[in-house]
């Protein structure tokens, strides 16, 4: 069993960044994939960021070459470097992982981008 915490979310300007961060802990040594999922008010969650085990990634076309996902083994922790944010990028950001026939998600950290 994967437990997931992110943290890093914030108010911040349009314009602005911020580093998400979600730490891994439990049964992580059979993680397929990790992804940041954004939920807007409102909205249905999406998926923004994928990074599979081999180290390939893939981005939603909205935050492409603004937000870059990556990884630190030894911390066992996942990032979201977001860069030139939009209020439309307000939202909950959810972390996931997939372990097997399970995924898991963490509790989501808030992003607030103000005008």
């Amino acid at each position: 069993q994967v437990q997931l915490m992110e943290s890093g979310g914030g108010l911040v300007q349009a314009g602005g960044s911020l580093r998400l961060s979600c730490a891994a802990s439990g049964s992580i040594f059979n993680i397929g994939v990790m992804g940041w999922y954004h939920q807007a008010p409102g909205k249905q969650r999406e998926l923004v960021a994928l990074l599979a085990s081999g180290g390939s990634t893939n981005y939603a076309d909205s935050v492409k070459g603004r937000f870059t996902i990556s990884r630190d083994t030894a911390k066992n922790t996942l990032y979201l470097q977001m860069n030139s944010l939009k209020p439309e990028d307000t939202g909950v950001y959810y972390c996931k992982a997939v372990s097997g026939a399970f995924g898991s998600w963490g509790q989501g950290t808030q992003v607030t981008v103000s005008s």
